[in-house]
């Protein structure tokens, strides 16, 4: 099956509230929201996150504006004055969401 960069359907951004982390990940289209919506669940984002040790993830969804927010528990190492990790606010976690591997949808013709 071929694979598609989830930076190639989105853009992120990611920030802290304390030992959280919210990652916002947006659509470039309707139809890549809608194919997203399917595909990129919170158990993705957790399985691709899970070697930091993270905690549970929770997804939002924002239709309106073709986003999603996701909030990762235990994501910064107890949060930005007690971690040691060298992004101790999770603003890398945006860009490194975007290097998501999926199953590319199946290409029917036209």
């Amino acid at each position: 099956m071929k694979r598609i960069r989830l930076g190639d359907l989105a853009h992120a951004r990611s920030g802290d509230k304390g030992n959280r982390s919210n990652i916002g990940v947006v659509a470039n289209s309707a139809a890549a929201f809608e194919w997203l919506a399917r595909v990129l669940t919170a158990e993705r984002v957790a399985s691709y996150f899970a070697p930091m040790g993270i905690g549970n993830v929770t997804r939002y969804e924002l239709p309106g504006i073709h986003a999603f927010n996701f909030v990762i528990e235990n994501a910064l190492s107890g949060g930005a004055s007690r971690s040691l990790r060298l992004d101790t606010q999770g603003k890398a976690l945006g860009t490194l969401v975007l290097e998501l591997q999926l199953d590319a949808p199946e290409d029917r013709g036209s």
